[in-house]
């Protein structure tokens, strides 16, 4: 990284919001319609997307490495950065192209810069500001979690305040957004997040295995097979009953499906890393505490 990069970078980590002041800005912003170049490389997936200021998706792309990470049992930060340093420049070019814009047709470019895997989200913030600094465009940081609060106001007109649950595999966060940057933290995951959760259960159920699941991802193997399972079989303790907020908590709950998972590979004679002929009823019972827990 330059030393615009690296002093960006390390302002942005400490929470503090970064734009390169140029003169272009002032001009962009009189541009209408003003067009934004969005690029997401906090993970697994690396994508961008033009869009226009009434919301509208012009054109998009993405790479997902999913493949990968399957083979590899997870995602390997490491392994992820480089998927998006080789797919990076592509995914923005073909975003472009779909919505027959160029760079210089752009009023800003923004980036995810938190949270994510810091190794991932460096590869679209160095890739982002050598645009910014090539075509002298404004740079917007962007909050992914923020982002994914506010997404349902490109398709629908919903007006602030308004309640919102986010869930993914890394997050649990239920707020109040009140405008655009302006969110109540109602309460958050103190430990792990459900599809973390969820991923680390259909490992240790070894689903992969299973013929049906073999090409997906750990809590879509959950769900597959719970499907034609009886979750009545196993009852998990709903966690956090007596406490009188908005937290959540999954990794107790996460304890106790392995204990039962041990338990029946005692009784069923199977070796772990091999597959349980009630696999499908401890998945269906995970997933409705998961779901119960959440309600």
């Amino acid at each position: 990284m330059n030393s615009f990069t690296r002093s960006l970078w390390k302002s942005l980590k400490c929470g503090r919001a970064a734009w390169p002041r140029h003169s272009s800005a002032r001009a962009a912003e009189q541009h209408s319609p003003r067009l934004v170049l969005g690029i997401e490389t906090s993970c697994d997936d690396t994508g961008a997307a033009v869009v226009d200021e009434s919301g509208a998706v012009l054109g998009e792309a993405l790479h997902c490495q999913r493949e990968v990470h399957l083979k590899t049992g997870g995602i390997i930060p490491p392994v992820a950065q480089q998927l998006h340093r080789e797919n990076i420049e592509q995914v923005v070019k073909e975003a472009l192209s779909v919505s027959g814009v160029s760079v210089n047709d752009l009023a800003a470019i923004a980036t995810t810069v938190k949270p994510g895997l810091a190794l991932c989200l460096g590869v679209g913030l160095e890739y982002s500001l050598k645009l910014v600094d090539k075509y002298k465009k404004p740079f917007i940081p962007i909050h992914h979690m923020e982002a994914h609060a506010l997404t349902i106001r490109l398709i629908n007109q919903v007006e602030f305040p308004f309640l919102v649950l986010l869930l993914s595999g890394g997050h649990c966060i239920l707020a109040v957004a009140q405008g655009v940057s302006d969110f109540l933290l109602l309460g958050q995951s103190i430990d792990i997040a459900p599809g973390d959760m969820l991923d680390k259960v259909a490992r240790r159920l070894s689903l992969s295995k299973h013929p049906e699941c073999q090409s997906m991802a750990g809590g879509k193997a959950i769900e597959h097979v719970a499907q034609a399972g009886d979750w009545r079989c196993h009852t998990f303790r709903v966690p956090m009953q007596h406490y009188r907020n908005c937290d959540f908590s999954f990794s107790g709950l996460q304890n106790l499906v392995n204990k039962v998972i041990i338990q029946q590979e005692k009784e069923e004679g199977v070796q772990e890393g091999e597959l349980l002929s009630c696999a499908k009823d401890i998945a269906a019972a995970a997933q409705h505490a998961v779901a119960v827990h959440i309600v």
